[in-house]
């Protein structure tokens, strides 16, 4: 087949027009037919054919056999499911000119495309949106969670480290871990034991532990008894006092609990804290910021004091993740990555020997190739989406868009909370239906009274197609959780759907019993 004579015009203008018809029907069923799941598997190719099908033959199959079955994750604003979040009309066009134009935004290429200086302006948007002063942090954007928290280990295991080279070894010193390896640089260093120190770490924290060679077995979780994720200073004072002279440490903040969305800090004397004992003990303090860090936005809003407090203070850290691929509204993948210490990533990302790489041109030029403060070497432009749909709504927009998802997340709250079949959790923070106007952000976790109705909840409100939440396991036994994170989010609108789907399972499962 030659490929330049194929006219793909009418291809993609019924891919368009899939899409505006799926765009126009935010009341779609948020899952797929079980049915058609098992029938469009059988249409897919086992094996790749020996001359290909051509271009509209694809387009068909595509549009027929693959877009029907699914799910509407990003397109639903009644897709609660895993922080999903969807893509605002801003970011959906900038993502039309990423696939379009292909570009490699990981090496600073000034003379030859802008997309590298659009990465970086993006990055000084979120740091502008976040109220981070920009000439204190450096970024970069990753896939999400595990690849941000990746970075700010490896950033922090290198920092660590290197201190207590130094300190072994002399000022002095040209050694570091980036160059000696790890094994070789806790020997020269006399490091027995890395330890990172953290409250209900998201699963990606103890993932990207591994990666890095710490082990999941180095995360410690040092909460205060009783206190929800709050860290005891007593406890983690002692652990890094009674190390100090053979094990370093990373303390690691969780800027939002992955089932309840609570805080692991409330107030910026809780960073101040930590800050001091990392500070005393030569610790590096990493803020998980996942969805949590943009609790910042409500700062200004009325009745939203606690939930801000959250992220207040989190600019004290050494290094941030987020992901914008959540309420930032922007494709898959996209995460992000702010250390205020620049050269640090350079130590232990670089490019050696790749002298090509460097493509500076003129001494004011700031901006380093993302590659050699990154993991990745290629990549898509994350950045255009993010840099569109900052540009397009601004912060009163986020602000409004967040306003709105937290309002709808506390109704559903104060629903279940009065409801007779159901529970908030956890109980011991949602003892008092106050206390709902006082801490939910985004998420919602509860369970049913009646444990068999609790044990196929999720399946049952699922299986309505209307909305969609995800189930998880809290104190030992089946919970579900909502997570609102889609722009299109009505607070009245999305509540009355919610209600009609949840009294029909109590109605259905009362019947069946």
């Amino acid at each position: 087949m030659n490929m330049d004579n194929v006219n793909d015009n009418a291809c993609l203008e019924r891919i368009y027009a899939l899409s505006a018809d799926a765009l126009s029907k935010r009341q779609m069923p948020v899952l797929p037919d079980v049915s058609a799941l098992a029938f469009c598997r059988a249409c897919l190719f086992e094996s790749i054919p020996d001359h290909g099908i051509g271009v509209e033959e694809t387009t068909n199959h595509l549009c027929l056999d693959v877009a029907p079955v699914l799910n509407a994750s990003g397109l639903s604003p009644n897709y609660y499911g895993f922080v999903t979040g969807g893509i605002t009309p801003a970011a959906r066009v900038a993502e039309s000119l990423v696939s379009l134009y292909d570009q490699t935004p990981q090496v600073h290429l000034p003379n030859e495309t802008i997309a590298s200086n659009v990465e970086d302006r993006a990055l000084s948007l979120l740091l502008d949106l976040l109220n981070f002063d920009r000439r204190k942090w450096s970024g970069v954007f990753t896939t999400g969670a595990t690849a941000s928290n990746v970075v700010g280990l490896a950033c922090g295991r290198e920092f660590i480290i290197n201190q207590r080279l130094k300190a072994c070894m002399g000022p002095e010193s040209q050694g570091s871990l980036g160059s000696l390896g790890l094994l070789k640089a806790c020997r020269m260093a006399q490091i027995d034991e890395i330890n990172i120190y953290t409250t209900m770490a998201h699963s990606s924290l103890y993932k990207a532990s591994s990666i890095v060679g710490l082990g999941r077995s180095c995360v410690h979780d040092v909460r205060r008894s009783g206190s929800g994720f709050g860290f005891d200073l007593e406890d983690l004072e002692r652990r890094m006092e009674s190390g100090q002279h053979n094990s370093v440490s990373i303390v690691v903040v969780s800027c939002g609990e992955v089932n309840t969305g609570l805080f692991a800090t409330y107030g910026r004397r809780d960073l101040l804290n930590l800050r001091s004992l990392c500070d005393k003990y030569g610790a590096w303090l990493h803020v998980d910021g996942a969805f949590g860090i943009f609790a910042k936005l409500l700062d200004s809003v009325a009745g939203f004091e606690r939930v801000a407090q959250g992220a207040e203070g989190v600019d004290l850290a050494d290094s941030i993740t987020g992901d914008a691929h959540k309420l930032l509204n922007v494709p898959y993948d996209c995460g992000f990555f702010f250390c205020r210490h620049p050269d640090l990533a350079q130590q232990v990302f670089q490019n050696p020997n790749a002298a090509y790489l460097d493509t500076k041109t003129a001494p004011t030029d700031t901006i380093r190739s993302p590659l050699n403060i990154g993991i990745e070497n290629s990549r898509r432009f994350r950045g255009l989406p993010v840099y569109a749909t900052l540009v397009a709504y601004g912060r009163d927009g986020y602000r409004d868009m967040l306003h709105r998802q937290s309002r709808f997340a506390r109704a559903v709250a104060a629903y279940l909370y009065e409801h007779d079949a159901f529970e908030l959790l956890p109980k011991n923070v949602f003892k008092y239906r106050e206390r709902i106007d006082q801490n939910i952000f985004i998420i919602v976790l509860f369970k049913a009274k009646d444990d068999g109705l609790n044990e196929q909840l999720v399946q049952r409100i699922n299986a309505s197609s209307k909305i969609y939440v995800s189930g998880t396991v809290w104190d030992g036994s089946p919970a579900s959780r909502i997570a609102v994170a889609n722009w299109q989010v009505e607070p009245h609108r999305d509540l009355e759907i919610v209600k009609g789907v949840v009294e029909e399972v109590i109605k259905t499962w009362a019947k069946g019993k």
